[in-house]
């Protein structure tokens, strides 16, 4: 994939597939014109190794890149201790069965305000938490994979984009920031992401304080979504009107700055609305 600024794909196994699985999936998703996708570990990290290097041999012979999302169920800003380790056991395991599948970066999110004094308090017990897990990959000899924390779309967790790079800044290696363009626009409802200079202000932000590697490439995740009181509800196609973001607003944010980019498609309709959301950077001039 050499010269190519932008990546596209789905959030798990395309929903037109009736069958098969992950390796099948990839094969698929090439055949149509996309070249990333999502892992969805999102119930537990339940795969072989000897599956999962069967995942990372059909990746590098179709030519897509591979990434994971970890369990739904982490928060490494719970108070209590048997949460926390639950947490960290669930992100090893997750980080593990990614080197084995060559997926780059584990994309999590990283836990909620509840309970603490503040939400410097929260952060502080996330960042302390997941120093068990960057000791993990040292320890194992883990090369080319990434944890991800991930821009979240309620205001009662912790995922603004400052808090997502400080968490990065403060692991140091092993760690880069996944952007949820959905989440932040639904985080904000509905008052972030609604201008091209918004989407640079956020990506200008991350290679100023983490450095330029942090977007070669940048991951990151797209769908319009619905917004109540607190945040996101539910994602939406693109097709759909008076949700948002705007896709193309984001892309010309890429463009601008000039950026490589991860898109994993969290749409109803994933591998669709990858297509359009690559077809509608072609029109802009940036693929």
């Amino acid at each position: 994939m050499p010269g190519r600024r932008m990546h596209f794909g789905p959030a798990g196994k395309p929903v037109s597939m009736k069958s098969g699985d992950y390796v099948k999936a990839i094969r698929v998703v090439a055949e149509m014109g996309l070249d990333a996708i999502e892992y969805e570990a999102v119930r537990g990290v339940r795969i072989s190794e000897s599956k999962a290097r069967a995942i990372r041999e059909a990746a590098e012979e179709h030519g897509v890149i591979v990434s994971m999302h970890a369990p739904y169920y982490l928060n490494f800003a719970a108070l209590s201790d048997e949460t926390r380790r639950k947490s960290v056991e669930r992100l090893r395991a997750a980080v593990r069965a990614a080197s084995w599948m060559g997926a780059y970066a584990v994309v999590f999110h990283p836990g909620y305000y509840k309970g603490h004094e503040s939400r410097e308090s929260a952060l502080r017990l996330t960042i302390e938490s997941l120093q068990p897990v960057i000791e993990f990959i040292d320890a194992e000899g883990i090369r080319g994979v990434w944890i991800a924390p991930e821009t979240t779309g309620k205001s009662s967790q912790v995922g603004s984009v400052e808090e997502v790079v400080e968490i990065c800044r403060s692991l140091g290696k092993h760690c880069r920031p996944a952007v949820d363009w959905a989440h932040l626009y639904a985080r904000s409802e509905g008052g972030f992401v609604t201008s091209t200079d918004q989407v640079i202000k956020v990506i200008e932000y991350i290679e100023k304080e983490l450095g330029t590697w942090a977007v070669k490439p940048l991951h990151t995740h797209f769908s319009k979504i619905e917004y109540g009181r607190g945040g996101e509800r539910e994602h939406h196609t693109l097709g759909e009107e008076g949700y948002g973001p705007d896709w193309r607003t984001v892309c010309r944010g890429y463009r601008e700055t000039g950026i490589e980019g991860v898109v994993i498609s969290e749409s109803p309709i994933l591998e669709k609305d990858a297509l359009l959301m690559k077809k509608i950077c072609v029109e802009e001039g940036y693929t």
